[in-house]
């Protein structure tokens, strides 16, 4: 039995809520490839106009608009103006942490004149899986 004086005995029970902004983002945005263009050697802009056997990198900035690390492939095809492949390069295991903007290149020598089109890719999973984590983004390019 309790004595006078001792009211009840209350339990006082917290929850903490936490919350979290979250935003949905599809596959095709998990990056976004920004500012294609051809660079030299140095990482100079060279424009869109380039000679027959004069070595460039076809480069663009790859932006990661997640907030967790991602390991991605950045691959670049150049095809001819008929359409036809001429020339595939990759480079695979780039680690670009949360926000993070990393500039990428794949270097090219054209063989012959004419207009090309480098078509710019990332994919995780290269080349196993196939999951296209930004848009596809083209850059013309006329050889002489």
């Amino acid at each position: 039995m309790l004595g006078k004086g001792i009211g009840s005995l209350i339990i006082l029970l917290v929850f903490t809520v936490s919350i979290t902004e979250v935003f949905a983002i599809t596959e095709s945005e998990r990056t976004t490839i920004i500012d294609p263009k051809l660079v030299n050697a140095f990482g100079n802009s060279l424009g869109n106009s380039i000679n027959v056997d004069q070595q460039v990198q076809i480069s663009a900035d790859v932006m990661n608009n997640q907030e967790k690390t991602q390991k991605i492939a950045y691959i670049v095809q150049v095809k001819n103006e008929n359409g036809f492949v001429v020339s595939v390069g990759w480079v695979v295991g780039v680690e670009l942490n949360p926000h993070q903007k990393f500039e990428q290149s794949i270097s090219w020598i054209p063989k012959e004149s004419g207009i090309f089109t480098a078509e710019i890719f990332v994919w995780e999973g290269f080349p196993w899986k196939h999951n296209a984590v930004s848009e596809q983004t083209s850059l013309e390019i006329s050889v002489s």
